[in-house]
């Protein structure tokens, strides 16, 4: 059944993909008015999180702000559906990246590059960024698979179509290592906004002026490997065009001390949400874990998280399921 499903998937976003983008784009229009007005696909928590993003700004702004990101949401997955026939010619002139040469020096030198990246404009389009870098370099993106595997097994084969290799989050260092065993250089893109789950919360940060969970494992990723840290800081700069610019923070990251990596990421990361908000996808619930609750109902031993109720000792804790 699921192959059969996959079939299906593919077929429908292969066909869609074949129509020119103006015409997606008249589709997205119309994709707006049922998702906004009639589905209401997440509006609470689009609502919720820009108020308290934004508590000075007024409700004629925060509405407004609320229809551009769900006009912009729809074009997001026209534009994704896209990818499946877009040639390298046409993504190299719609996505555009700048600050490239510092990035490709390191590579060339044989370091590795974390770049890392934001739920901002169209994240998809971003795997396309390993025509922009030397021969021989690979291209790949660390992710979560998707809880519907054929959803997971869809976007893993729309991304590869430009070059970028999905690795999965628990195979990374194994998979690190066996390239950096074949002599192969690598620019490993990670996308870190999400919000983690409970035993995975290591570090609070404020973000938008709120105490924030944040996912730590990249950092120690690229600080265990001395992989370069760089961001990439996206705008959309008109329908159907992005540049990304990739600005490198620090060539000797596995110096810094713990979590800096991971404040400097958000810093940055806030200041590009700031710029043009509804690129952001405000339809994840990035807070409803709390500095509170999390205190309340959690220790840290051994660096560990675990309930406050288990009666395991320190000694003999176990890593808890992801």
């Amino acid at each position: 059944m699921s192959n059969i499903r996959y079939r299906i998937y593919y077929t429908f976003w292969y066909l869609l993909s074949l129509l020119p983008l103006r015409v997606l784009y008249v589709l997205s229009d119309v994709a707006f008015f049922f998702i906004y007005r009639v589905v209401r696909y997440r509006l609470k928590v689009v609502r919720s999180n820009l108020r308290r993003c934004f508590p000075d700004k007024d409700d004629a702004w925060l509405r407004h702000t609320e229809r551009q990101f769900y006009h912009y949401f729809c074009d997001y997955v026209v534009e994704t559906a896209k990818m499946m026939t877009m040639s390298e010619r046409q993504i190299r002139r719609r996505m555009v990246f700048t600050g490239m040469e510092p990035v490709c020096q390191a590579l060339r030198e044989g370091q590795s590059v974390g770049l890392y990246l934001g739920h901002v404009g169209n994240w998809e389009w971003l795997s396309s960024i390993g025509y922009w870098l030397p021969e021989g370099v690979v291209n790949a993106h660390l992710y979560h698979p998707l809880e519907d595997k054929v959803m997971d097994r869809l976007f893993l084969r729309l991304r590869s179509r430009h070059s970028s290799i999905g690795i999965p989050m628990k195979e990374t260092m194994r998979r690190l290592v066996a390239l950096r065993q074949q002599g192969k250089t690598c620019l490993i893109g990670y996308i870190s906004d999400q919000g983690p789950k409970w035993q995975n919360i290591h570090h609070w940060l404020t973000f938008f002026g709120q105490q924030t969970p944040v996912f730590t494992g990249a950092e120690r990723i690229v600080k265990g490997t001395h992989q370069v840290f760089a961001y990439g800081d996206m705008r959309r700069l008109r329908r159907g065009y992005y540049q990304c610019e990739v600005r490198i923070i620090s060539r000797e990251a596995h110096t810094l001390p713990d979590w800096q990596l991971t404040d400097r990421y958000f810093q940055e990361l806030e200041a590009t949400i700031r710029r043009t908000p509804h690129l952001w996808l405000w339809s994840h619930k990035r807070w409803k874990r709390t500095r509170e609750e999390f205190d309340r109902r959690f220790e840290v031993v051994n660096g560990k998280v675990r309930k406050k109720s288990d009666k395991a000792y320190p000694h003999n804790s176990h890593t808890p399921r992801q």
